[in-house]
């Protein structure tokens, strides 16, 4: 049987991120987000809720969410489904978390003067190839001739 775990979300955040670092130096960076969904009832009327989802983001692309990112900022994320389970100290319960691990994200506005009125505008998906690898340096000479195409 194949298996398909993936997830793909926007939202705002729900607080700045939190960006520590593993012994070993790997960043890591939690963030929560909130999904906004609304409908109309059967009477007419407008319904909402929101869905609140722990996101994890790891190495370059945890230190650029910290950078960048704060509360209330929206983020489009591509990920996959984690199902954390612990035993709480206190209670001795067992306790369940399903997260998002994010893979890759893109930033949904630009941050100016004004961020509250800014157009909504996407941004290039950012992944983990793209943040660890040097840019490619521009090829030098005349641009390739283009043909006169009428569109």
């Amino acid at each position: 049987m194949a298996n398909f775990n993936k997830v793909i979300i926007a939202g705002n955040l729900t607080r700045d991120p939190e960006l520590r670092y593993t012994p070993k130096g790997t960043a890591t960076a939690r963030i929560g987000m909130a999904i906004n969904r609304t409908w109309k009832s059967e009477t007419g009327e407008t319904k909402e809720e929101v869905t609140f989802v722990d996101v994890d983001a790891w190495g370059r692309q945890a230190e650029v969410l910290a950078q960048y990112m704060k509360k209330g900022r929206p983020l489009l994320v591509e990920g996959r489904l984690k199902f954390d389970q612990w035993e709480d100290k206190n209670t001795h319960q067992k306790q369940s978390k399903l997260r998002v691990v994010l893979e890759s994200f893109s930033f949904l506005d630009s941050k100016g003067a004004d961020s509250a009125n800014s157009v909504a505008r996407s941004a290039p998906a950012v992944t983990a190839a793209a943040v660890s690898a040097p840019e490619a340096a521009e090829p030098e000479g005349p641009p390739p001739e283009e043909d006169d195409v009428p569109f």
